[in-house]
């Protein structure tokens, strides 16, 4: 039977380093309008009391690489959210690569085949690869997935746009993210 390829090691802790801390990326943005609009939305982002207390007591450091271009809909739309959950943890590191920084790390997070961000990776502490996120939620995907698989990829954006109509605090968002910072986190199995 062949063995199937193996892929390079990732560098995460070189990764992670390369990238640009939130302010800086967004200082540096390439269309200001988008950036007002990702500072608006973080700065509206309702958390839980429950959340807030969560993330303020995470166990361990949990870094994140952001795979994220300002031009793009759905990061202005979630780039906020994620970054609004590193304001409320010290212990969530959030920093930010762009597609063509590191190929061989993008190539890895494609979104069936496709060229979709944002890609949100998650580390612990030790940069284990611990999950990912994106470019939208779960449910969205699947929507997509569907209108790609019965050839009305139009209908499907239209009740994915519905889906971020209807959940405009972004809940979904939070609740996806939120459980991959715990696994990140964890101290036990």
């Amino acid at each position: 039977m062949p063995q199937p390829p193996i892929l390079p090691l990732i560098d995460w802790p070189e990764v992670f380093t390369s990238g640009k801390t939130y302010d800086k990326w967004i200082g540096d943005a390439g269309a200001p309008d988008n950036a007002k609009a990702m500072e608006e939305q973080r700065a509206a982002q309702r958390l839980e009391p429950h959340e807030e207390a969560l993330l303020a007591a995470l166990p361990r450091t949990v870094h994140v690489v952001a795979i994220a271009e300002d031009w793009c809909g759905d990061v202005v739309r979630h780039v906020p959210v994620l970054q609004r959950l590193a304001d409320a943890a010290p212990k969530l590191q959030v920093r930010f690569i762009e597609r063509g920084q590191h190929p061989d790390v993008f190539a890895r997070f494609l979104t069936n085949g496709g060229e979709a961000i944002p890609k949100f990776v998650f580390l612990s502490d030790r940069f284990v690869e611990c999950g990912n996120w994106g470019p939208m939620p779960a449910l969205c995907r699947e929507l997509l997935s569907r209108g790609k698989a019965c050839g009305d990829v139009g209908a499907a954006r239209q009740k994915v746009g519905a889906l971020y109509q209807a959940d405009a605090d972004k809940r979904e968002v939070v609740r996806e993210l939120l459980a991959l910072i715990d696994i990140a986190s964890s101290s036990a199995p």
